[in-house]
This record gives structure tokens, C-alpha cells and sequence, in this order.
């Protein structure tokens, strides 16, 4: 038990990527109107550090929030220093409880004109009904908090990346509306891919030129090369996280500007599916009707109304090309029923290794994996 225990805090610890205030504030001014009288909820969010927490509760009134829900897991290893809203322990440390915050709203206590941090901690500190202790550890599966997302209209977070498969998919069995932060492997996940196709999850606006900043547990920044985590600021730097949502926002509904045209020596054909390969989004033909294979970063560009998604080359080879698999392309056949179909010779592919045989090939030669699309309205010259 107490290697489970042990093992379990070093992943808590390994999952604790602290949002930027910017990067919140920059996403989430084209999802406002969405807000508006609804109950939010950010349920993996340590009140003492979590900026998404102090997001919604300075933005309580001009969001129109009917109320503000937020939890923390118990093993949450960063000290505070945004709020003290909490009391020491004998050793003059903060406590390491799960505890739940709960808003309705939001005055300006201090009679200075505005609603800021000052008001939110008083709020807190002198409202019995808005801070209390959770029964539980905090965990998002925990009982009470199911109970607390049963009670929400929006969930808004940055959930543990090593349980992203089990948070979606709680979301989608209670119904939620949700943004969320990932990293972008998670959509060839099995679990959230379907989830793409049918139009039920998609990406939202994105971080700033692509790149993710997060302040990371001090014990765990030593893991982290020079260049990724930044003395100077105290943060880590990813160019492999994305917000993933189901709200609707405008950028989704922008059409892409299509600028070249089809022919078949620039634009072959797979070994093994039945689609062209377009290497580069901004080189998707506009006069092509048929099946494309497109890199997963299409997905930023993606508007259901002009493409429709067919499938993907591989999906954790859970077998989502939709029939596009050529069976006597002499590439070895994707899982099937969880076990590799290795009866094909290799060889002559010069495909080193056993790895990924379901991702396509252009004449023996293995490419990235691709999703697989259709152009809607394809124009003829």
C-alpha cells in the first residue's frame, strides 16, 4: 500500500501543470456568451494556485455566472501564493486538504469600486456556506464530486494528462459542456477520436503561436530540459497541448482558403488506403472530391461545413479507416481484435522494426499518422 501510495503522488506531481492567467484570459474571450447564467465548475483546481479558479471569481458579474464551483485534489504538492484563504498547520505549513469552493456572488466588499482579489479572499474567509471540506480526496471520480458535476453547465479546467481518456469520457456520460486542456496525442486517443469524427469534441482557439507555458511543481522542474523549463520564469514550455471543447466558437466555422489544384504526380496515392496524401493543410486541393490524407494538425483548421472527417490512419489501432484499408496492399493489416496480423512479409518495404503498420505508406515508405477527410464542395476547373 505504501508503494501505491507512493507511486500515485509521484503521478499527481507529475500532472500538476499550472495554467498562465494570460493563456485563460486568451482563450476564453470567444466563449463568453456562453456563460451567461450558468453553473461552472472547475473541478480539478486548487483554490490556493489555480488561475482558473481566479478567472471565473474576478469574472463572476461580468459573465453573468449563476454559480462557481471549484475543487482540489488533496495531493496537490504546490504551496500557495495567489490567496490565503486557508489556515496553517503546526508547522506554520498550509494543509494538504481537499476542499470545495463554492460561489454565488461576488461584491465589492472593500468599497474601492471594483471587484478583485481582495473581495473574492474576504468572501471566502468570512462566508461559512462558500469554503468547506470535502469528505473525499477530490478526485474528479469521487462520488461527491460526480454529485458537483451533476450540478454544472460548464467545466473548465486543466485536468491530469494521465487521466484525460477517463475525463472525457466522464463528461461525455453526464452530458457536460466543457474546455479543457490536453495534449494533442490525445486525439488519436480511441476514446476521444470517435468522439471528433461525430462532431461531439473538437479544438478550440489554441495557445499563443502554439506554445503552452505552465508552472510545474518545484521538485519535478530538474526533469525537464534547458529551453523547455525557463529559470528566468519559473515555467515549462509545451508545443504539444491544445484546448479541446464543445462549445461552439467562431474560428470553427471559418472556412479554409483552398489554393491548389489536384493532379496525380503531386499528390499520391497510399500503399495501403484508398486517399491521396496531402502532406501540408495549406496544400489540401480545391478540385479533389475524393478521400485525403491530412496531418492531425488540420484539426485547428477543420470546419464540419466544408470537410467531413472519414477516419484516421490509425487511432491507437483501433481500426477507424472506415474501410479505406487496402487488403492486398502487401503492408501488414492494423490490430484486429487486439492481436497484429503479421503473416505479411515486411521486407521488401524497408519498414524497419514492427512498429505502427497501420499508419500509411507511400511506395514502401512510411508516413505520419493522417486523418482522413473529404472535401464537401470540391470545385471543378
Amino acid at each position: 500500500m505504501a508503494n501505491k501510495n507512493l507511486n500515485a503522488a509521484k503521478t499527481a506531481k507529475k500532472d500538476e501543470f499550472y495554467t498562465q492567467l494570460t493563456d485563460i484570459e486568451r482563450e476564453l474571450q470567444h466563449y463568453w456568451p456562453h456563460f451567461a447564467g450558468k453553473v461552472v465548475l472547475c473541478n480539478c483546481d486548487d483554490p490556493y494556485e489555480s488561475n482558473f479558479f481566479k478567472y471565473f471569481a474576478l469574472r463572476f458579474n461580468q459573465l453573468g455566472l449563476k454559480k462557481l464551483i471549484c475543487t482540489c485534489y488533496d495531493g496537490s504538492p504546490v504551496a500557495g501564493t495567489q490567496l490565503s484563504l486557508f489556515s496553517l498547520d503546526a508547522d506554520g505549513n498550509q494543509r494538504k486538504t481537499a476542499y470545495k469552493v463554492e460561489i454565488t456572488e461576488v461584491t465589492d466588499v472593500n468599497g474601492d469600486g471594483a471587484v478583485d482579489l481582495a473581495d473574492v479572499e474576504h468572501l471566502i474567509q468570512n462566508d461559512k456556506n462558500v469554503l468547506s471540506v470535502l469528505h473525499g480526496n477530490g478526485d474528479f471520480r469521487s462520488p461527491e464530486c460526480i454529485e458537483l458535476l451533476k450540478q454544472a453547465d460548464i467545466v473548465v479546467t486543466n485536468p491530469p494528462f494521465s487521466l484525460f481518456r477517463e475525463y472525457v469520457a466522464q463528461l461525455m456520460e453526464y452530458g457536460k459542456k466543457f474546455l479543457i486542456i490536453g495534449n494533442v496525442n490525445a486525439i488519436t486517443y480511441k476514446e476521444v477520436f470517435p468522439l471528433i469524427m461525430e462532431n461531439r469534441l473538437w479544438l478550440g482557439y489554441g495557445f499563443n503561436a502554439g506554445n503552452a507555458y505552465f508552472r510545474v511543481p518545484e521538485e519535478t522542474r530538474r526533469e525537464y530540459a534547458d529551453g523547455v523549463y525557463d529559470k528566468e520564469t519559473d515555467l515549462v514550455k509545451f508545443r504539444n497541448c491544445h484546448w479541446f471543447t464543445n462549445l461552439d466558437h467562431n474560428k470553427r466555422h471559418e472556412e479554409m482558403d483552398l489554393v491548389c489544384h489536384y493532379s496525380p504526380e503531386e499528390y499520391p496515392t497510399y500503399d495501403n488506403y484508398d486517399a491521396i496524401e496531402v502532406s501540408k493543410t495549406s496544400d489540401i486541393p480545391f478540385d479533389y472530391d475524393g478521400v485525403m490524407g491530412v496531418p492531425i494538425t488540420f484539426l485547428d483548421k477543420y470546419n464540419p461545413e466544408q470537410f467531413e472527417i472519414i477516419g484516421a490512419t490509425e487511432s491507437e489501432g483501433k481500426g477507424v479507416s472506415n474501410g479505406l484499408w487496402k487488403q492486398d496492399s502487401g503492408v501488414a493489416q492494423p490490430l484486429v481484435g487486439g492481436v497484429r496480423n503479421t503473416s505479411v512479409s515486411l521486407s521488401d518495404l524497408r519498414i524497419p522494426g514492427y512498429a505502427k503498420y497501420d499508419r500509411p505508406y507511400i511506395n514502401g515508405v512510411r508516413k505520419y499518422a493522417r486523418i482522413l477527410i473529404r472535401n464537401k464542395h470540391p470545385q471543378k476547373l
